[in-house]
């Protein structure tokens, strides 16, 4: 009787396959002609940060910075954005952060359908190649998706939630935290400090080996 042996990849191996589809799908990004925001674009926006992380930030697509440098968050929303880690004690260097679409929209309107469903071939892979723990939906746009709801961030913001296995938590995008100075107790900054040290709170008890329940 004949016997099979089946051997598994190597970790390394396995680490070296993903890092090549990893390339291979930034090149696909950077190619990309699926929705009529091929047409439009300077550059398109991959996402920034390593792959190995716990934590993923999800936006809804680049602005006019980001248009032009290719990077993620890097106007006025985004040094917000790195402000906020700065002080929950998270390092921007530290995580993912990318887009539901990876060109931006003409006046930095909210992405159509269409060009949501080009892009999520690639926001679907970036998410299963990082593998994270936490994933952040900033604003409407990738809560929506994501979460494949039709409430508004308002009412699911600050809340947990359990995606495909990944610990979920929607919050304030900080483009509309721009439009607010206040910091008072339920002001969307003040809520938004409150999220963030959650997630920070559970950034901490994974990175321990803990098991932290989502609703």
């Amino acid at each position: 009787m004949t016997s099979w042996i089946i051997l598994s990849p190597s970790e390394n191996e396995q680490e070296q396959r993903k890092e090549e589809l990893w390339r291979d799908l930034q090149a696909q990004v950077a190619q990309c002609t699926r929705c009529p925001l091929a047409s439009t674009r300077t550059r398109t926006v991959f996402g920034e940060g390593p792959r190995n992380t716990a934590i993923l930030f999800i936006g809804e697509g680049p602005g006019a910075d980001e248009d032009a440098s290719g990077k993620p968050f890097v106007g006025k929303a985004g040094q917000l954005l790195t402000k906020i880690l700065e002080a929950a004690g998270i390092p921007r260097q530290d995580v993912f952060i990318t887009n539901v679409v990876k060109c931006r929209p003409p006046g930095n309107r909210v992405p159509t359908l269409e060009e949501t469903f080009a892009c999520d071939r690639f926001l679907q892979a970036q998410i299963a190649l990082v593998s994270p723990r936490i994933l952040i939906c900033l604003g409407n746009t990738p809560t929506k998706w994501i979460l494949k709801t039709s409430e508004g961030i308002t009412k699911t913001r600050g809340k947990w939630f359990n995606w495909k296995g990944i610990s979920v938590m929607p919050m304030f995008h900080p483009s509309y935290l721009l439009r607010y100075q206040s910091s008072t107790v339920g002001s969307p900054k003040h809520l938004t400090w409150t999220d963030i040290q959650a997630v920070k709170e559970k950034w901490l008890a994974l990175e321990k080996g803990g098991v932290a329940e989502d609703a």
